[in-house]
């Protein structure tokens, strides 16, 4: 058969065509570090790559909002420690040197009242503390400061006295508050039962109504369970005209009881933290294990990407050459 001069040429600009898409996608490869750069390229690996990468935006997202819940609740432990410190300096400092013959001169007693008293309201500032513009011991509404402290020494919980009386309405209303729950999603797989209700087990709860960690209602004595009322109490106390020791002693048992109560609420505190941190080492290695499997997936061996890419390089010089020797000669070259 007759091959023409057409037909070479038709064959190398094709060849030379293909041998400079085989340079560039090696050359592509090197640069990215990557084995394809298109689905067409390996569309089965480019299905495992789409579910591992949204397996790992999903795990990002997870280690965010473990760091904000984290900073969250630090805030609640810093406040209920300063409440702490506050309780623990009025029953060394002022409790029990108030007991002391030598100190129950009216003067002295009101010196001691105007102490717990701004030890009272500085308790109020530490429960009402907000975190990026939500209130930390609102329970749900994190919109509202949760506490109110008013002129006569009533202490209100989102509009409700804490010292409402077991079995009455506002009661049941506390105690519906002290059990809510706020869940976020920290990578545990969250599910909900029949009743659309979150799994407690699938998900944390970063909700901490304030009460629970001050109290509410009050005992079988009538004394509140609510220790900064509990701190006003002491105050009312040192400012009667009549001091009475017995009755002061009864508020400060009450009292430490109370601060008792507060430290085991920041314990818990203290184990939620230490999941927190377990949680998060769980989410950062989960975090290399994906992108190691990204890594197999989607990177390429760079020494065999570099060595294909200089014979892919070599392979488009010998084309150019080979070019050389077809364009120089022409049907002219012949008619001499």
């Amino acid at each position: 058969m007759r091959i023409t001069t057409s037909a070479i040429i038709r064959d190398y600009k094709a060849n030379l065509s293909a041998s400079i898409n085989n340079l560039n996608v090696s050359r592509t490869h090197v640069m990215t570090q990557r084995s394809f750069n298109s689905t067409a390229e390996d569309p089965a690996s480019a299905a495992r790559a789409s579910q591992l990468h949204r397996k790992y935006y999903k795990n990002q997202d997870n280690l965010k909002m473990l760091e904000e819940v984290q900073a969250r609740q630090d805030g609640q432990e810093d406040a209920l420690r300063q409440i702490s410190d506050m309780v623990k300096n009025i029953s060394k400092n002022y409790n029990i040197q108030a007991l002391n013959g030598t100190n129950q001169t009216k003067e002295v007693r009101q010196s001691y009242a105007s102490a717990i008293r701004q030890f009272q309201q500085s308790m109020v500032l530490s429960l009402n503390s907000s975190y990026e513009e939500t209130f930390l011991f609102a329970g749900s509404d994190g919109k509202n400061s949760p506490f109110e402290l008013t002129s006569d020494g009533t202490l209100n919980y989102r509009g409700i006295d804490v010292n409402s009386a077991k079995g009455s309405a506002d009661y049941d209303k506390l105690k519906t508050l002290s059990n809510e729950n706020l869940y976020v999603d920290l990578g545990m797989g969250l599910s909900m039962d029949d009743f659309d209700q979150v799994v407690s087990s699938s998900a944390f709860n970063m909700s901490l109504p304030g009460i629970n960690a001050i109290g509410y209602g009050v005992d079988e004595k009538g004394m509140s369970n609510n220790i900064v009322v509990m701190a006003g109490k002491l105050a009312d106390s040192l400012e009667a005209e009549t001091f009475d020791a017995d009755q002061f002693r009864d508020l400060m048992n009450k009292f430490d009881t109370l601060g008792t109560n507060l430290m085991n609420q920041i314990t818990e505190l203290g184990v939620k933290s230490e999941f927190l941190t377990t949680t998060k080492d769980r989410l950062d290695n989960a975090d290399i294990s994906i992108q190691e499997q990204m890594s197999g997936v989607e990177g390429v061996d760079m020494a065999e990407a570099i060595t294909n890419y200089m014979w892919d390089q070599y392979a488009y010089n010998s084309a150019l050459k080979v070019g050389t020797s077809i364009l120089s000669s022409s049907f002219i070259d012949f008619m001499r």
